[in-house]
Parts: structure tokens; sequence; C-alpha cells
């Protein structure tokens, strides 16, 4: 099932054409906040042709299977370096999503290691009503772009962070030939 998801999902770099930018990191992030998200887009409460045509194919055990694939490898905080000094900007967004860029709670998503360029398109979408979170709609209706630019660094910046998926797309393969 996670195959289609990574065919963008898990490609280091890739982003969309339009608009531009980067596909959004998935592995290390909380099953419950991807099952979630797959669920706004099978219903349109997140606008995303691609995403909402792949997410109505899925099942709700299928979204949380795939959800469960791609949170295998959880996001832990370490102890080895302090996070840099959080932007004014972005102290209110460490109470949800944690200094660390780390999720408070599995549905709240770790931005730690996120693409900065996607994190600055969330946020606008949420500031448009694109994407409809009663919550962050209002949390960054008054952000302005510098304020957007320094959340989007802050949390991109973090480590350890969310990553591309690299596992084989066709692990039963190899299972075959043995």
């Amino acid at each position: 099932l996670a195959s289609t998801c990574l065919g963008c999902h898990g490609i280091e770099g890739y982003r969309n054409a339009y608009p531009d930018y980067a596909v959004p990191r998935l592995a290390g992030q909380h099953a419950d906040y991807l099952a979630a998200a797959l669920k706004e887009y099978r219903s349109d409460a997140r606008q995303y042709p691609t995403m909402h045509l792949q997410a109505l194919s899925l099942s709700d055990q299928d979204i949380a299977d795939v959800a469960a694939y791609l949170a295998s490898k959880p996001l832990v905080a370490t102890s080895a370096a302090s996070p840099p000094q959080v932007p004014q900007p972005a102290v209110v967004c460490t109470s949800c999503h944690g200094q660390n860029g780390i999720g408070v709670t599995p549905t709240y998503p770790s931005l730690a290691g996120q693409h900065a360029s996607y994190i600055v398109r969330a946020i606008q979408e949420y500031q448009t009503g694109y994407r409809k979170n009663p919550i962050m709609n209002g949390m960054v209706a008054s952000l302005k772009p510098a304020d957007i630019t320094a959340i989007a660094d802050y949390f991109s910046s973090l480590k350890p962070g969310l990553h591309t998926e690299s596992r084989p797309f066709f692990r039963w393969t190899e299972k075959a030939s043995k």
C-alpha cells in the first residue's frame, strides 16, 4: 500500500511542479497524525487533487496500515545538543509541536527536519482556509511572511528530524527470491 506514497514521499528532494514546494517528509511522523491527514484528504477537508484521489482508494484499515508503516521509525528527542533559540514567532507553535519539533501528542505533527518550503506552504494553506482546522486557522491568521519564514526555518533546522522513507518499494521480491 505504501509503494504509491513512496513514489513521491520516498524521493529525497522531490518537489511539486506547481505550486513549487518540497513534498513533505513522512517517515517518523506520528501514525495518528498521518491517518488523520489521509482521512482529511479523502474527505477533501485538505484539498490537493492527487492526494484526494490516492486517499479515496484507501479503506480506514488501509490508512491505518500506511500510517503505521511510515511512522515505524518514530522521532526521539536527543539530549546531545540543545535546540537553537526559539524565534519569537515560533514560541506559540512549540506548545503543540514541541520545542524540539516533535509533536507533544500523536495527533500533532512533528515538524523537526520537515522541508521549510512545505511548512511555509502548509501555514499559507491554513491562512487562506485551503486547509480547514479551527485551531491552526486561528493560530496562523495574523502571521506575516517574515514570521512564517522564521517558523519554517526554525523547525526545518531541528535534528533528529523527519526523513525521506528509503525502504525498498518491493520487499516481497526480496522474500520471494529467498
